[in-house]
């Protein structure tokens, strides 16, 4: 850990990612820093970015997901799921709930479905 002048420990913010188990590795932090998917404070991180407590850090996942973590504590190797919570506090709010899919009845032996019966179905399918 790096100690800056007010005496609050810092440490990369790739190296944060992997320790609060954001990532799996830090190759993937980098590049997800690199690739623009990390804010800190609402500035671009790069992976050699200092973080310390107080920092609010936003990730952006896959398939449109996104996490914000405000750290409460650094760390530079990755440990176990139980320290990993207290690093940070998770302010992400949650996913909206999804709707509910309806269920198309064909009764048993019924046959196969007709060709407006099989639109139907790949319709709510959302194919």
């Amino acid at each position: 850990m790096l100690a800056v002048s007010d005496g609050e420990p810092t440490v990369r913010i790739d190296r944060w990612l992997i320790a609060a188990r954001v990532f799996k590795s830090r190759t993937l932090a980098a590049a997800a820093c690199d690739g623009g998917k990390v804010d800190v404070n609402d500035e671009a991180a790069k992976p050699a970015r200092h973080v310390g407590p107080g920092d609010m850090v936003r990730v952006t996942l896959p398939l449109g997901r996104w996490r914000i973590l405000k750290i409460a504590a650094v760390a530079e190797r990755r440990g176990s799921a139980s320290v990993a919570r207290t690093l940070f506090e998770d302010l992400t709010p949650p996913e909206p709930p999804r709707p509910a899919r309806t269920q198309v009845y064909r009764p048993m032996g019924a046959g196969r479905p007709t060709k407006r019966e099989r639109r139907d179905i790949e319709r709510l399918r959302g194919r």
